[in-house]
């Protein structure tokens, strides 16, 4: 999956809502990267570590692809908010406990692969760039299978805090998403 980039359509020949919706991505691969940082820099648990390295690598993998693929000025001028709050989320969900980073892991993936399946399905619907929909399809995938690994970590039903929690997590995730796509 390392080369992916090279068969793929200059970014910067893209449709402008295309363009926008690749800078939200590359935010928010960015974004994921950070997220496990911050939880790798303070989980001493290690099924959390295990967990945190293992996604960390697909996520860089993931992030690597866009970064290729993406000229700098296509990519979002928020990048350093971007690891940054990431960077805080994961650091945030350890101080949580176990079933805290997990719900947060499940909260962000679940928001991430309805935000792919939407690029996908208007890829698929306008009929265009078949090579972008399939590397889109790839990551989706893979941020399925990190929240599907999530959610049967942390057993049991999340707690009315936690719920709450997931939605912060969820709606943070639709306004960064807001914001990338723009600047």
């Amino acid at each position: 999956m390392h080369h992916t980039h090279d068969y793929l359509p200059s970014a910067a020949g893209l449709p402008v809502w295309l363009q926008r919706e690749l800078r939200s991505d590359h935010a928010g691969e960015t974004g994921a990267v950070w997220i496990y940082l911050g939880i790798l820099q303070f989980s001493r648990d290690p099924d959390i570590r295990s967990f945190a390295e293992e996604h960390l690598q697909t996520e860089q993998q993931h992030l690597s692809i866009f970064a290729a693929w993406m000229p700098k000025k296509l990519t979002s001028l928020l990048l350093p908010l971007w690891r940054l709050s990431g960077w805080m989320l994961g650091a945030l969900s350890v101080l949580g406990g176990r079933r805290a980073v997990f719900a947060t892991i499940e909260a962000v993936e679940t928001f991430v692969v309805a935000h792919y399946q939407q690029q996908i399905e208007r890829l698929a619907r306008e009929q265009i760039y078949p090579d972008i929909a399939t590397v889109l399809k790839q990551c989706m995938d893979d941020e399925a299978h990190h929240r599907d690994d999530a959610a049967k970590r942390y057993l049991g039903h999340p707690s009315t805090l936690l719920r709450a929690w997931q939605g912060v997590v969820g709606g943070g995730s639709a306004l960064a998403v807001v914001a990338a796509r723009r600047v």
